[in-house]
């Protein structure tokens, strides 16, 4: 019985989880500029393959195939929204546009390359 739950879970799981790449995968090829695109990977990136780590945790018997899944679940939890932003950030010092029909350019324009803005 556990072991059938297990598996009706962890498929569930995959199947989230796969899903969210999808979307993932979506939005880099939809998107119109990188910073939507980068966005779009490591959101739905990230919740996608946590799911999907979560699922081997579930169906995993080992101890240390567990502890391994879920580790890798918190380091991706914690690196990736980081890495995307300093990432996006560097794309705007470097000069990479908004999208034309973008709304709002929140970032003075020193902001990226550290140095203060004059009055």
């Amino acid at each position: 019985m556990i072991l059938e739950a297990q598996n009706y879970i962890s498929g569930f799981l995959i199947v989230i989880g796969a899903a969210f790449a999808l979307v993932a995968a979506i939005g880099v090829i939809r998107l119109p500029d990188i910073y939507s695109r980068m966005h779009a990977a490591s959101k739905a990136g990230t919740v996608g393959s946590g799911a999907m780590l979560i699922a081997l945790a579930v169906v995993s018997d080992d101890p240390a195939t567990t502890l391994r899944a879920l580790a890798a679940v918190a380091f991706v939890m914690l690196t990736a929204p980081v890495s995307a932003h300093l990432l996006a950030k560097a794309a705007y010092a470097v000069g990479y546009k908004l999208w034309s029909k973008s709304v709002l350019d929140e970032m003075p324009k020193n902001q990226s390359t550290g140095r203060k803005q004059s009055p």
